[in-house]
C-alpha cells in the first residue's frame, strides 16, 4: 500500500495545483510512481456537454497517470464556489467515504498519491464536514502551500495552528509566488514567518511566468529530499 500526502493552501489562488503538479513531475524524474487526486473540483467548464475538471486533468498530465479521470476527481462541479455550495447548486451530495475508497484504490497502484484540496483547509465539503474531516478519514499528512505576500504570516500560522490543534500531521510549508516576485517587505515577512513556524519551511518558489514553469528552478527552491524523508520515502 502506497502513502499519501494532502496538499492544502492558506487561501484560494496560492498555487496549490502548480505545487502539486511540480511535485508529481519532480518525483517522476526520480522514478517514483505517483498518483494524484483532486477529489472535488469546482468552477469546471462545460465542454461538449461534459464538465472538465481542469486542475485534475493538469495533475493527471504532470503525474503521467493512466488512472481514469473519475478516479482522480470524484466530483466535478460547475459553480465556482466552495464544494458544499457548488454541490448544493448541482443537487449533488458529496460522500467522503466514496472519496476515501477511491484514494485507497489509488494507493494500491502508486508509491505516493498526492491529494489536492480546494481553497483552504476549512473550506466546507458538506453541511457538516470540511477538508480537515477528509484528511482525518484518509489518515495522511498535510503540506501547506502559502502565498509570498503581505498577510501570509497570519494566514499560514492560523492554518498550521488549527491543523495542529486537530492533531493533523503537518510535514511542512511551501511558499509560492503566483503573482510576481516578492517585494522587499514581503521577503522580510517570509523570514519572520520562518522564525515562527512550528513546521518545516520546505522551500520558497520564485515567481515563474505561466509560459516558463521551469522545473529546475522549482527543484532548486524545494528541499525535496527532506520532504521525502519526512514521508519515510527517502
Amino acid at each position: 500500500m502506497g502513502k499519501g500526502l494532502f496538499i492544502t493552501g492558506t487561501d484560494t489562488g496560492v498555487g496549490k495545483t502548480f505545487v502539486a503538479g511540480a511535485l508529481a513531475s519532480l518525483l517522476r524524474i526520480r522514478q517514483f510512481d505517483v498518483g494524484v487526486m483532486k477529489p472535488v473540483e469546482t468552477g469546471c467548464p462545460r465542454l461538449d456537454g461534459r464538465l472538465h475538471p481542469q486542475d485534475a486533468i493538469y495533475l493527471k498530465e504532470k503525474a503521467g497517470s493512466d488512472d481514469p479521470l473519475d478516479d482522480i476527481c470524484s466530483y466535478a462541479l460547475e459553480m465556482a464556489a466552495a464544494p458544499s455550495v457548488a454541490a448544493d447548486a448541482a443537487g449533488v451530495a458529496i460522500d467522503l467515504d466514496r472519496i476515501a475508497a477511491r484514494f485507497r484504490d489509488l494507493c494500491t497502484r502508486h508509491q505516493l498519491t498526492l491529494v489536492e484540496g480546494a481553497g483552504g483547509i476549512l473550506v466546507p465539503l458538506t453541511d457538516t464536514a470540511d477538508y480537515t474531516d477528509l484528511v482525518r478519514k484518509l489518515h495522511i499528512p498535510v503540506l501547506v502551500v502559502a502565498r509570498a505576500s503581505l498577510g501570509t504570516i497570519n494566514h499560514t500560522l492560523l492554518t498550521v495552528h488549527w491543523a495542529s490543534h486537530l492533531k493533523l500531521p503537518i510535514v511542512g510549508v511551501v511558499v509560492n509566488s503566483p503573482a510576481g516576485s516578492p517585494a522587499p517587505s514581503e521577503q522580510a515577512n517570509l523570514h519572520a514567518l520562518a522564525k515562527r513556524l512550528q513546521a518545516p519551511l520546505l522551500g520558497c518558489i520564485p515567481y515563474l511566468p505561466e509560459a516558463s514553469h521551469d522545473l529546475s528552478l522549482v527543484e532548486k527552491s524545494l528541499d525535496l529530499n527532506r520532504l521525502l524523508a519526512l514521508l519515510d520515502l527517502g
